[in-house]
């Protein structure tokens, strides 16, 4: 068999870094996680080809060259899967489809010939003994059970071509403890923690490390403290070990909930095993919202300093927030602001509350007859999908004061010497500096010092870091490359 891999581009985005990448001559941030594990399950005879469409183009010939396409997608990709799925047709060439996006709307394609949803530990064997068994495959694949992740292979990173991503990435768990309304997590994967065992994660570093890969790794995981007790007493520890065996190659990034904020150890742990940065869901400082949308694990606390011990523990924090809850009021856009700004998150994803397919909120909103539309997958486009309480003129015109009113010049520098002020660095490894960094930096110093807009304010960010953070200078300037791109995704001036 001749298997192409195709994964379609992502719109211009919050999360796409796209005007960053140009500093650092990279095409996209991370690779298709989800297509090379399938890669890795695939019969090992078979012949597999990958085109991440973020970093290159698909070409007629090799959608003839192959068997099977097999596409896996996020909502947010919907325009490029079409177009993907253009391409086969046109040269009749069949496609198994499966990712977030089909599983919960693989009604809209009936194009496709063949559907491998929910989890490809359970549903990928059976389409693949039926191949192998000269029968025809079924159309749909789908179970209602969760995988267990013991089986999961280390991804096959040969696939990639490294040097066009920032970062790579693992995957941890699946499954989230908690019960947000908006929160599409839990359908897919269930409220249970699964976890890989430690050695697998290991096996998956020792894959990269032997590709030569160094620097940043995403754990792609939804909450990667979902189970405290196996992180705390297995996984962290062996990585620890592995990290200090292999000299500290990389660094990790990842995404928890906020009561990370309350284990000291648990913090310090991931500071040591090359933890720098996490994403966290703050949503809102509106307790009525908290609860509005069944956010209990961020309510009756002071959010505003659990981010700020995670700073101080060695941290850094991106968050994501939500205007446009029920019980929201014209207020909020304020609090909002307030909360971003004090708070020293630099990157803030903000957006209008959207509700996905088969959620609770998507549920809830159609008994009322409220939905409009699906939602884009887009956090950050200020689109909206179901009626909302507040008028829709004011939520709009709220939501987009409060972007320019955090992703301007000023008051986004003004953020980042917030962040520094919070910030303990205690990662003792330092990276090494490479002829490539240092041509990165003097695009940074020209595109944003000389060229645009704002380069007083950045010279000012730089002198007030080296006057009072001299050895935060790397995040400073970071930051700064981030909020060029945040400026342009949000059409503010550059």
């Amino acid at each position: 068999m001749n298997i192409l891999l195709v994964y379609p581009k992502y719109p211009d985005s919050f999360w796409s870094f796209k005007h960053a990448m140009r500093f650092i001559s990279k095409k996209a941030t991370v690779p298709p996680l989800g297509l090379i594990t399938i890669a890795a399950m695939l019969p090992g005879a078979w012949h597999k080809k990958l085109v991440d469409l973020n970093v290159t183009t698909l070409k007629p010939t090799d959608v003839i060259w192959a068997d099977y396409v097999f596409i896996s997608a996020m909502s947010i990709q919907k325009e490029s899967v079409n177009e993907v799925i253009r391409e086969c047709l046109k040269n009749k060439t069949k496609m198994v489809a499966g990712g977030p996006l089909f599983t919960q709307d693989y009604g809209s394609y009936p194009m496709i010939d063949h559907f491998v949803l929910n989890e490809a530990e359970i549903t990928l064997p059976p389409f693949l003994r039926d191949l192998a068994s000269g029968n025809s495959p079924e159309r749909i694949y789908k179970t209602d059970e969760f995988a267990d992740l013991s089986f999961t292979p280390v991804p096959d990173y040969s696939l990639l071509s490294k040097k066009d991503y920032v970062v790579m990435n693992i995957q941890v768990t699946r499954g989230c403890p908690f019960s947000c309304d908006f929160c599409e997590i839990t359908t897919l994967l269930g409220h249970k923690v699964r976890m890989k065992k430690p050695g697998q994660i290991l096996n998956e570093l020792e894959a990269l490390y032997n590709l030569n890969w160094r620097g940043p790794v995403l754990v792609v995981d939804d909450n990667f403290i979902g189970n405290k007790h196996e992180v705390k007493t297995y996984l962290l520890p062996a990585m620890m070990e592995w990290m200090k065996i292999h000299r500290f190659p990389f660094t990790f990034e990842t995404q928890t909930s906020i009561n990370l904020a309350d284990d000291e150890e648990l913090m310090s742990m991931m500071v040591a095993a090359g933890f720098t940065s996490t994403f966290i869901g703050i949503e809102t400082p509106d307790e009525l919202s908290l609860q509005d949308c069944n956010k209990s694990q961020n309510k009756n606390r002071d959010l505003l300093q659990c981010v700020k011990r995670i700073q101080k523990a060695g941290m850094s924090v991106s968050g994501g927030f939500i205007v446009g809850f029920d019980t929201d009021t014209s207020s909020i856009f304020q609090k909002q602001l307030d909360f971003i700004q004090q708070s020293g998150i630099v990157s803030a994803m903000v957006g209008i509350l959207h509700a996905p397919k088969n959620t609770a909120l998507y549920k809830r909103l159609k008994s009322e007859n409220r939905l409009m539309k699906e939602s884009s997958g887009n956090n950050t486009d200020a689109s909206m999908n179901f009626i909302t309480k507040m008028n829709p003129k004011d939520l709009l015109d709220g939501y987009n004061g409060l972007i320019r009113n955090i992703y301007s010049i000023k008051p986004y520098y003004k953020r980042v010497r917030q962040f520094l002020l919070n910030y303990r660095n205690l990662h003792t490894v330092k990276s090494k500096y490479r002829f490539s960094l240092l041509r990165s930096l003097f695009k940074t110093l020209y595109i944003i010092g000389v060229a645009n807009k704002g380069r007083a304010e950045f010279w000012k960010l730089l002198l007030w870091t080296l006057v009072r953070k001299p050895l935060l200078l790397k995040e400073a300037i970071q930051f700064a490359v981030y909020g060029y791109h945040f400026r342009i995704v949000y059409g503010l001036r550059k």
